[in-house]
């Protein structure tokens, strides 16, 4: 009998996924179990029609240090299948996701910080990508990433120099959606989750495929795209209830069809 992961917790509320890191005694440190862990919530993200978003923290105050390196001189892989570093860097994942930032996000942390779609930060979160210390880059979508958020020169100061930057210069730069109060992270995620559950599911879904395209493609094969996404949107009982609802001056009624 296989023995339950416990390095990811899931906990559902509303229409909102948790997914926790939770491996405090090394700082939440990505191992093969933490890869795996945040795959498998994802899934449940995923193919959960009830749930709307996910928001992913590090459970004692620590979002992540990135990956575990004794665990991986141990020959376990921080990755999972195609998705990569952590289960989710280079996954293709359909419904938003809110990094809630409590102290460090290091390396991979900070990885997998960028791989979210909204990112809040604890006002004494900090945030490094220090691979360059250590010989290698960051190879979880940092290098890759980072440029295209923040001012190119400013991206490569933090790539190349391996500095650390706190949650209220990240804030500056365009990095972190909003700060909170050290402790609140989580909270500040859940009351932005609510927000965005509010709105319409299927629409939810298309914004974060054009979003994501509009980084791969050519500017008129990304609109032929968001042309085809608005068209199904179009046919979907959900739009049809928010203009009813709009017209009757109430709250939609979300299916998700």
């Amino acid at each position: 009998m296989t023995a339950p992961n416990t390095a990811v917790q899931t906990e559902i509320t509303g229409h909102t996924l948790i997914i926790t890191i939770n491996r405090p005694e090394a700082r939440n440190a990505v191992n093969a179990d933490v890869a795996q862990g945040i795959a498998a919530a994802i899934d449940e993200l995923d193919n959960t029609p009830e749930l709307r978003v996910g928001v992913l923290t590090g459970a004692a105050g620590t979002f992540s240090a990135g990956m575990d390196l004794k665990a991986a001189a141990r020959g376990e892989s921080p990755t999972a299948g195609d998705r990569g570093f952590g289960g989710l860097t280079e996954a293709d994942t359909t419904k938003p996701l809110i990094a809630a930032v409590e102290g460090y996000a290091m390396g991979g942390g900070f990885e997998l910080a960028l791989a979210c779609d909204l990112i809040v930060a604890a006002s004494g979160a900090e945030f490094a990508l220090p691979e360059v210390k250590r010989g290698i880059i960051a190879g979880g979508g940092g290098a890759i990433r980072l440029p295209k958020r923040i001012p190119h020169h400013l991206a490569m100061e933090l790539l190349l120099t391996g500095r650390s930057i706190e949650a209220a210069r990240a804030r500056e730069l365009g990095l972190v959606n909003q700060v909170a109060s050290d402790g609140a992270a989580l909270a500040a995620a859940l009351e932005l989750a609510g927000e965005l559950a509010g709105n319409a599911p299927l629409a939810l879904a298309a914004v974060k495929q054009v979003a994501r395209l509009s980084d791969r493609l050519p500017e008129p094969e990304a609109f032929a795209a968001q042309r085809e996404q608005n068209a199904a949107l179009r046919d979907s009982a959900d739009f049809a209830e928010g203009v009813r609802a709009f017209t009757e001056k109430r709250a939609p009624k979300w299916t998700g069809r």
